[in-house]
């Protein structure tokens, strides 16, 4: 079915006030905008995974009704049973331990042995395992003893968990420690369990030739104490280090990994911000559609308020495309609003197109075009942009960044700044400002730069040096360390490498921003070099599953690679 055409009558969007977001989580909500006449057939079937056979009230309706109700509650019925799926293959967790999920099925609370690296890693672990209890070695304490002196994270975290637990243990006497704290006491309303710690020598019969002396194989041996002590009890080794739970299980000890960090198990289940409508998407949505236009930003905008069944699975700021194979026009639109089975579409700006380019640089896929409309919309403060090397991430942020600091000046300045973790053997310190102790790092967005400067054929060698020394006038190098307290007012901020960060980097760091600030977050999942970050619980994953469906944010997984014909074979088969 081709694209609607334009009414005689116009129409505008309706303000926040006159038209509120529903929420999205529920889908009763969605059944109350229907007629009364399909009201309690779509209730009772979207209520239930599957559809049910009418009632015989229902039975007596028209066959026009109900074949509309039955083809609507399907749709939200496939949708639900899609949600369902996804969060149970997120909580069927197979790295957990068989005493674990034992335990789990039973109703057992269980014993949490921590390793120090979790503590380390997360220092609010301690209140993260609901209603289990959690049991600490004395060699653990040490360990964060000697980790506690120094400006790093790790030094950080150790001094925070060690602030904790003195608050914990802070008028208790020393005969109830033996009974356990309760974890709730400093007031995390969802630690229901009791912290124990190692108040006595506990020697638990470990293989012949394993050093005594050593943190992890006393830890080892306290775990084996445990279970002769609390035999009918499940007792579980958390640690982040694989060679501890590797060593663990080979003893026969349950030991697993430290999963509340994780944002999802499974990175195939990370929202793309891309969507494919159906072949008969317009059939089915198409019935009392409005059409408008708008001129925002100098540019004329079509919009269209559509109604249907697919609308409730779709989140506001959500690309939506459609390109049919019978030769007629591909639909590419943005969800704007959502309110219940009704949504507004955008159309978007074809970035592909030579007189639309942004600093010389043009779309050369669908993703990237989307990427495009997301980085030039002024009321879009925060994007991310996901993908493999060569697929435009950084690229397409600098073109966007210098087409609105130097052309519309909607910024002030671009500052970049992205993690400082090696991929090999670290070259020792460097001399210099931070701007020049943080080029090294940057040699990516000077390839970029490069590429940017060269678009302009006529301006000559003098004019392309004077456009490099006024771009680099306007690009600030930042380093994270110094992030701290800052706050950026009309910036474009690039953080890139973003998936080295942790979610508290992250909030850090967006944080900063004032009024006026724009900030992109550039990575991919895949080249992860930070030690005990993994793709469920890296910082990227962590804000692109926390920001989606806000209004005035947004997200693109780029997947094709544009770099060259070599780099994408090579990124294939190598």
């Amino acid at each position: 079915m081709p694209l609607p055409k334009m009414p005689t009558k116009p129409a505008a969007l309706l303000s926040p006030k006159d038209y509120p977001k529903a929420d999205k989580g529920k889908l009763n909500q969605i059944a109350s905008a229907e007629s009364k006449s399909t009201q309690s057939s779509k209730a009772s079937m979207t209520s239930k995974a599957l559809p049910k056979v009418s009632t015989a009230k229902q039975k007596t309706e028209s066959v026009t009704a109900k074949t509309s109700s039955k083809s609507a509650a399907t749709s939200i019925a496939k949708t639900k049973i899609t949600e369902v799926i996804a969060s149970q293959k997120s909580k069927d967790n197979p790295a957990k331990s068989p005493v674990s999920k034992a335990a789990d099925k039973k109703g057992i609370t269980k014993l949490f042995v921590l390793d120090t690296n979790v503590l380390m890693h997360d220092p609010t672990s301690l209140f993260r395992f609901e209603e289990h209890d959690v049991y600490l070695p004395m060699i653990t304490l040490e360990e964060l003893d000697d980790h506690k002196k120094g400006m790093s994270e790790v030094a950080r975290n150790a001094r925070q968990i060690s602030r904790s637990l003195d608050a914990l243990v802070g008028g208790i006497e020393s005969e109830d420690i033996e009974q356990g704290i309760a974890l709730s006491k400093l007031g995390n309303k969802d630690a229901k369990g009791r912290l124990f710690f190692q108040t006595k020598l506990q020697g638990g019969a470990l293989p012949q030739g394993l050093p005594q002396g050593k943190a992890d194989n006393q830890i080892l041996g306290v775990v084996r104490a445990l279970e002769d002590q609390f035999p009918g009890r499940p007792i579980v080794l958390v640690s982040k280090d694989i060679n501890m739970r590797i060593k663990a299980r080979a003893m026969g000890l349950p030991a697993e990994d430290y999963f509340n960090d994780h944002v999802l198990e499974d990175s195939d289940l990370l929202y793309s911000g891309i969507v494919q409508l159906p072949n008969d998407f317009w059939s089915k949505h198409g019935k009392g559609i409005e059409t408008w236009q708008e001129n925002k930003n100098g540019l004329s905008t079509t919009f269209y308020r559509i109604t249907g069944p697919l609308i409730p699975s779709l989140l506001v700021n959500q690309f939506v495309y459609l390109e049919p194979n019978n030769g007629e026009a591909s639909f590419y639109g943005q969800v704007r609003q959502i309110n219940g089975k009704t949504a507004v579409l955008q159309t978007l700006r074809d970035y592909g197109h030579s007189k639309h380019s942004v600093w010389g640089v043009t779309s050369r896929n669908r993703e990237q075009n989307f990427a495009l409309n997301l980085l030039m919309d002024p009321e879009c403060d925060f994007v991310t942009l996901l993908g493999q090397a060569g697929t435009g991430k950084t690229l397409l942020a600098l073109a966007a960044g210098l087409a609105q600091v130097l052309e519309t000046k909607t910024y002030n300045e671009i500052i970049v700044t992205r993690v400082t973790v090696p991929v090999g053997e670290d070259i020792g310190f460097l001399p210099g400002t931070e701007e020049e102790k943080m080029s090294p790092w940057m040699g990516a967005f000077d390839d970029n730069l490069e590429v940017l400067n060269k678009s302009d054929s006529d301006a000559g060698d003098w004019g392309r040096a004077a456009t490099q020394d006024l771009i680099r006038s306007k690009i600030k190098i930042k380093s994270l360390n110094f992030m701290r307290g800052r706050t950026f007012v009309n910036k474009f901020l690039i953080i890139d490498e973003a998936q080295n960060l942790t979610p508290k980097q992250v909030k850090t760091l967006v944080t900063r921003a004032g009024p006026g600030t724009k900030i992109i977050c550039l990575g991919n999942i895949a080249q992860i070099d930070t030690p005990y970050l993994t793709e469920g619980s890296s910082g990227l994953t962590y804000v692109v599953d926390r920001f989606k469906g806000w209004a005035h944010s947004g997200h693109v997984t780029l997947a094709r690679g544009e770099r060259s014909r070599l780099a994408d074979h090579a990124s294939e088969i190598l």
